[in-house]
């Protein structure tokens, strides 16, 4: 194996100067295996471009299995009765030596990286032994890519990096080095399975499952070598699409036969395949209604099949009704996961991971935490994130998503005193926002999104000041002066100033149907997709209490149940989206709702603004190709505020009649 280096592409947070620490110095790699050979492979690598050498004569890093022998010193001085378990490691630097121990080649793979993180300092004062374990087993990125173009989606639904770095007219790509170079990364920040086609799997994709597993082998292969296991999304009607049976009921028994035998053969091709991952009953996708099933029955059929394999069923949550009646108050589109599905717990089979989004609507720049989270303690739980900006700026606007993510995982439902989001979920699940742009998520700055993820899956405590403060350090290791403080002040707050320039305290949805970019107050408003705000004369918001509304606010336990109930304790990022209330409601801060509105829109608006003027310091610290096409999209980003802005405003000045107390200009 060689290192993946696809020419024209970005190295993203892998470039060779990284690796200048590790490859400058003597390196020993003690472990058998394909990912122990991956591991020699990248310190191999970095030693020829950085002048060290690989060599068992006074090492000065040694990167070692528990398992090999004869173990070297410096590695035996950390084994003990309890070792770092499955993909974990442990790291210390004792008498001028770097030391990385690992039970399993995974672990050894993740140390690697986690040094080349360090950099220097992995080589500088003693380092008393550290263990790290990541907090979840399976830490997996969703590609929503299609095989054959889509003629309202395209190549990648919700894609704004280009094409699909997997798929190409109709067909598996012939040369793979990207996609062996995409693992590479994932590995380097925590990532270690995948999907590779869309959760609306249309009718070519369908043929993954079978006549076209050969395509999933491919990409399976460029990907192992960095751990990366590869799961397949599959459409629940496959057993007559592709089967020729007439009827997908998951309790027939030739159904049960038709899966068990396909995932047989899927097995034999792809010994190390992860599993399925199935969107159902939603949004037009087949599903067990049809034949009076339950999802634990749907999911149950799949997950049979898989279980002699040791494989999963990733089944999503994400089930609604997507043909409401606009003037029907007593449907709420939030309510819906957690009424389909709380009844369940319990019936879903051991290896059934229910994949929920982490909010109740659909990744918006502000919700709450999803209610099934907490709903469902025999129930294995994935959270589910979106690096892929649909609901945040399209990778055109710069949109640092950790800050986000971080306060979901760090959401107590039954209050401070009990377990955290992090600790209930047992996996976690981001839709990839990469595609085969050379900077692989379109704008520059996005990488951080997804790297940031990997992060966050391994550690759901670290501070998203502190991964982005790696990632810069990575991506710009080649720069003399890496522009950390002008990234920092470009991207530590960018989620809430999108925030500001777009949603108001919690109401979501106000973009153009279809494409999702750009304002329209009321582009949802009176349609059947149930994302509304019931903006009128004397107000705005949905009620969900359970006093006069939706009844949502009880599917929370306490305390926030109690919390969200009441406008008065509700937090105010989250008022509207809980409570309709007049435009002279004061908030917690002393301003009312609609001045509010006011302030945030012409504030996000001047933020985006000084994005620009920050971003031209860093111009002599960064490669000028990168810094302007970061440039292009700052000013389309500063356009696109500016229109949010002036949208927002007019429409809200236009229903309240209510004018700006600043007495700024509203058109």
């Amino acid at each position: 194996m060689t290192i993946p280096e696809p020419n024209g592409v970005h190295a993203a947070w892998l470039p060779p100067e990284a690796f200048r620490a590790i490859g400058s110095r003597r390196v020993l790699v003690c472990g058998d295996g394909p990912l122990a050979g991956t591991v020699r492979e990248e310190a191999e690598a970095a030693c020829a471009r950085h002048g060290g050498s690989l060599t068992a004569d006074s090492p000065d890093l040694v990167l070692a299995l528990s398992t090999a022998r004869p173990l070297p010193a410096a590695a035996a001085r950390l084994a003990g009765p309890e070792g770092p378990g499955e993909q974990g490691f442990v790291l210390a630097r004792h008498d001028g030596v770097t030391v990385v121990l690992a039970d399993d080649p995974a672990g050894l793979l993740y140390g690697l990286f986690h040094v080349v993180r360090l950099g220097e300092a992995a080589f500088g004062a003693a380092r008393p032994a550290e263990t790290h374990r990541p907090a979840v087993p399976r830490r997996m990125v969703d590609h929503w890519d299609n095989v054959a173009v889509h003629p309202v989606m395209g190549q990648v639904e919700r894609g704004y990096a280009g094409g699909s770095i997997f798929w190409a007219d109709g067909a598996a790509r012939g040369d793979l080095t990207r996609v062996r170079a995409y693992g590479r990364l994932l590995a380097a920040c925590g990532v270690n399975a995948i999907t590779v086609n869309n959760v609306n799997v249309h009718a070519t994709e369908a043929h993954l499952l079978t006549d076209r597993l050969g395509d999933v082998a491919a990409i399976a292969g460029a990907l192992r070598p960095y751990g990366i296991r590869v799961h397949l999304s599959v459409n629940f009607a496959s057993p007559v699409a592709l089967g020729g049976l007439p009827g997908a009921d998951p309790l027939d028994e030739r159904v049960r036969e038709w899966w068990a035998a396909t995932t047989a053969r899927v097995y034999e091709t792809i010994p190390d395949f992860g599993g399925y991952v199935v969107k159902a009953d939603s949004e037009g996708q087949p599903g067990p209604f049809a034949y009076g099933r339950t999802h634990a029955d749907g999911a149950g059929v799949l997950a049979d099949a898989l279980e002699p394999f040791g494989g999963v069923v990733h089944w999503r949550a994400f089930v609604y009704n997507h043909r409401q009646d606009w003037r029907d108050r007593s449907t709420d589109r939030a309510r819906a996961a957690h009424d389909h599905f709380q009844p369940l717990d319990g019936e879903f089979r051991d290896n059934v991971i229910l994949q929920v989004k982490h909010g109740p609507m659909d990744f918006q720049p502000r919700e709450p935490v999803s209610p099934v989270i907490a709903a469902m303690p025999r129930t294995r739980l994935a959270v589910e994130f979106q690096a892929t900006q649909e609901y945040t700026g399209q990778q055109r606007h710069v949109c640092y998503l950790a800050p986000m993510w971080r306060e979901v995982l760090g959401f107590r439902p039954w209050g401070p005193a009990g377990r955290a989001v992090a600790e209930v979920a047992g996996e976690m699940v981001a839709v990839s926002n990469v595609g085969d742009d050379p900077y692989w998520t379109g704008h520059p700055l996005a990488q951080a999104n997804l790297y940031a993820f990997g992060r966050l899956a391994w550690d759901p405590w670290l501070e998203p000041a502190a991964i982005l403060d790696e990632w810069i350090d990575l991506t710009f290791a080649p720069a003399p002066d890496p522009p950390r403080g002008t990234l920092h002040a470009l991207m530590d707050g960018s989620w809430r100033t999108y925030e500001r320039y777009t949603a108001p305290l919690g109401a979501g949805f106000m973009v153009r149907p279809g494409h999702h970019y750009g304002p329209d107050v009321d582009g949802y408003e009176y349609t059947p997709w149930g994302t509304y705000h019931f903006a009128d004369r004397d107000g705005v918001g949905v009620d969900r209490t359970r006093a006069s509304g939706t009844g949502f606010t009880g599917q929370y336990p306490p305390p926030w149940s109690e919390v969200y109930e009441s406008p008065e304790r509700c937090p105010d990022e989250l008022l509207l989206f809980f409570h309709h209330v007049p435009y002279g409601h004061v908030l917690h801060d002393g301003s009312t709702v609609i001045q509010h509105i006011y302030d945030t829109h012409f504030a996000g608006a001047e933020e985006a603004a000084a994005y620009g003027r920050l971003w031209e310091e860093a111009a002599g610290s960064v490669e000028p190709a990168l810094h302007a096409r970061v440039r292009e999209l700052l000013g389309e980003q500063l356009r696109s505020a500016e229109e949010w802005r002036d949208q927002v405003n007019t429409y809200f000045f236009r229903k309240s009649g209510v004018p700006d107390a600043r007495g700024r200009r509203i058109h």
